[in-house]
């Protein structure tokens, strides 16, 4: 879920994951949330509004926020725990180099505004000036690739990391790039609230222009040109469905030949200046660097100069004076529906962990993290990699030799819970009186780190998200899943619950990642994390037939009235819930307590389940950010991560006694089962 990536106003309730908190004096807490539940939604009509009916009805959405609830907006209350470290560690005597001074000092001056606003657009002004001073395409592509080396992009996206047919070795690899609107279907739908976002943009491009001295009409007239070049490469631009084909997003190439084919964007010349000795690249999506070499000739130098002038003010708004951040929150409201910007330690809180976040991770886990969970979790996983052993065993479709190399697989995959085994260091010196220059400093440390990593084998003790952040992943290159400390705590998990709490909680998140190792783009990996075959041609055939039922029926589901979810792009994690439901049920039928019949607060083990399910998923969002993640996510927004799957679940029907009749009601025949 990187992408990785991906709550609760339940922020007492954090405090459950204190180390603080004392095991021998459990919490009193009710573990069914009764209150909440709106009998008059039948379970079977409408499960998810069933349990968060009356919720979701009363809460309110904060002005500075685009949703409220569980899972990302977890990371909210989250935030405000990173706040208190950050507030304390900022005021405190830190040893030189020490993480308290570093990330105490670049939060104390991104705090201090009046000298940030005091000095307007002066930091990036040299910047600009090495813009100006361009005066032909090599020099262009010059600025270009330096930019690369301060972590910023703008024609050109670059990635290290494993090879995708030998995952022994790192490797260079180049994607589609270069726009500003939120995916390349921005700029061709016509639909009123895509066009709403096209203005908005031109006006955002045109403001920073403004700002930096241009007049009205001028900005507005490099603002179109802007656009114009960025619709130019959209048409290029695979679609998010058509990125989900590893294989087809996999192209390694000689330098010599793309050299050859395009010479204008002059590949040597940019690996030697990013310092990278290759003699082949990935070029994930060569339709759109060939669409480049040939815009590259077609464009106007000057328009070029514009559009980097643009996608530079772009990466560095939101750390300039308070013009041009409310220039970006004005574009970024549009695509969200946020009304109110953060506070400014919010925002603060919010660069520091994108900046210094293993830095800041280690505070967060010394204060608030309890090894215990880390225990009690890796149980968990453990047992659910069983039931999902058990459940390849009891598949009708697939062939004995598949299954084989698949519990292979399954057994080869790497656990990482609560925080990395080696923490990531950041080579930098931070002054509290300097927040652009920090900020850029970080920058480049972020582009050294990862340039550094070609040709090597990967660190398989890296961590691709920070320990305090609410979310999970798995990696098909690595072979492994990920749960952060963020995420080992109510409601997804609590030591202090019943396993049947945990199960339908954590163990579904578990299921979750696990189930990504075998969905329709982790099932093109091997054991080792390479892009290989390990299925009999029938059994494969099979297996898409199945995803394509999922497909189908996501198609059908609706947000906001008529906007339909995408099957197609969704299918990964949708394949993934629907396998989570199954192999958490199953690993929960292995304890004690899912053996057992004894209710609580009122529910029997098996509705206990579902019910955290909902539970977990409880999520308002603006109609805004609804519309932008149906468009742009590849997770089926949460109503849909809760009903989707549970019209597909056996145990679900006979808990609550679903009937036809209820509009979630499928029969046997109907229910989708893959893994």
């Amino acid at each position: 879920m990187k992408n990785i990536l991906y709550a609760s106003a339940l922020l007492i309730l954090i405090a459950a994951c204190n180390q603080q908190e004392s095991a021998e004096t459990p919490p009193q807490r009710e573990f069914v949330s009764v209150a909440g539940i709106d009998p008059s939604i039948k379970p079977g009509d409408n499960f998810f509004m069933h349990v968060n009916g009356i919720w979701y009805d009363s809460v309110k959405i904060a002005d500075d926020q685009s949703g409220v609830g569980s899972y990302s907006f977890l990371n909210i209350p989250q935030k405000e725990l990173l706040e208190d470290i950050l507030e304390e560690v900022s005021k405190a005597e830190n040893p030189a180099g020490s993480i308290e001074q570093k990330v105490g000092d670049f939060y104390a001056s991104g705090m201090d505004t009046d000298a940030i606003n005091k000095r307007g657009f002066e930091p990036i002004k040299p910047i600009l000036e090495e813009i100006e001073a361009i005066s032909d395409l090599p020099s262009l592509l010059s600025f270009v690739t330096d930019e690369i080396k301060s972590n910023t992009e703008s024609i050109i996206g670059l990635g290290i990391s494993p090879d995708a047919e030998n995952s022994s070795i790192n490797i260079a690899h180049f994607s589609q790039t270069g726009l500003g609107l939120p995916d390349r279907d921005y700029f061709f739908n016509t639909d009123s609230s895509t066009i709403a976002i096209q203005n908005a943009y031109k006006d955002y491009v045109s403001t920073l222009f403004e700002l930096t001295g241009s007049e009205t009409t001028e900005a507005q007239r490099n603002a179109e040109k802007v656009y114009e070049i960025e619709k130019q490469l959209a048409q290029s631009h695979k679609t998010r469905i058509e990125r989900r084909i590893v294989k087809e997003n996999y192209h390694k190439m000689s330098v010599a030949e793309l050299n050859q084919k395009q010479p204008t964007i002059g590949w040597s010349t940019m690996l030697e200046q990013l310092g990278l000795n290759a003699d082949s690249v990935d070029v994930r999506q060569p339709a759109y660097y060939e669409t480049l070499n040939k815009m590259l000739k077609s464009v106007p130098l000057s328009d070029w100069k514009i559009y980097v002038k643009a996608h530079t003010l772009d990466s560095f708004a939101e750390v300039l004076s308070k013009p041009f951040e409310d220039a970006s929150f004005d574009y970024q409201k549009v695509i969200n529906g946020q009304s109110t910007q953060l506070t400014r330690a919010k925002q603060m809180v919010q660069k520091v962990d994108r900046q210094l976040g293993f830095a800041l991770g280690q505070l967060y886990v010394k204060r608030y993290f309890n090894e215990d969970a880390k225990k009690r979790v890796l149980d968990l996983v453990n047992n659910l990699q069983k039931a999902f052993e058990s459940r390849i065993n009891q598949l009708d479709w697939m062939s004995d030799s598949t299954k084989t190399q698949a519990k292979e697989k399954l057994y080869a995959i790497t656990k990482k819970i609560g925080y990395p085994d080696e923490w990531r260091e950041y080579d930098v010196t931070i002054d509290p009186t300097k927040y652009f220059e920090n900020v850029l400093a970080l920058r480049k440390d972020q582009s050294r780190y990862q340039l550094d990593k070609f040709g090597k084998a990967p660190n398989k003790l890296e961590w691709g998200t920070t320990p305090s952040t609410v979310t999970a992943y798995y990696n098909p290159s690595l072979n492994e899943i990920v749960f952060p400390a963020g995420i080992l705590q109510y409601p997804y998990f609590d030591l202090y619950a019943d396993d049947a709490i945990n199960y339908g909680g954590i163990g579904m998140v578990i299921g979750h990642e696990l189930t990504h190792a075998f969905d329709d783009q982790g099932a093109q990996y091997d054991k080792d994390g390479n892009v290989k075959n390990w299925w009999t041609a029938e059994d494969y055939e099979k297996f898409k037939g199945k995803t394509q039922q999922l497909i189908e029926r996501y198609d059908t589901f609706t947000v906001l009235d008529s906007v339909h979810v995408k099957g197609a792009m969704t299918i990964g994690e949708n394949t993934a819930d629907n396998g989570a439901l199954y192999i958490a049920y199953e690993a929960f039928k292995l304890t004690e307590q899912g053996q057992d019949t004894t209710k609580i607060d009122g529910y029997t083990p098996d509705q206990r389940f579902c019910l955290s399910i909902a539970r977990i998923w409880r999520v308002k969002t603006r109609d805004e950010f609804l519309r932008t993640y149906v468009n742009t996510n590849s997770h089926s927004p949460a109503v849909w991560r809760v009903n989707g799957p549970l019209m597909n679940f056996d145990p679900f029907y006979a808990a609550f006694n679903i009937q036809p009749g209820n509009l979630n009601y499928k029969s046997e025949e109907e229910r989708i089962k893959i893994w």
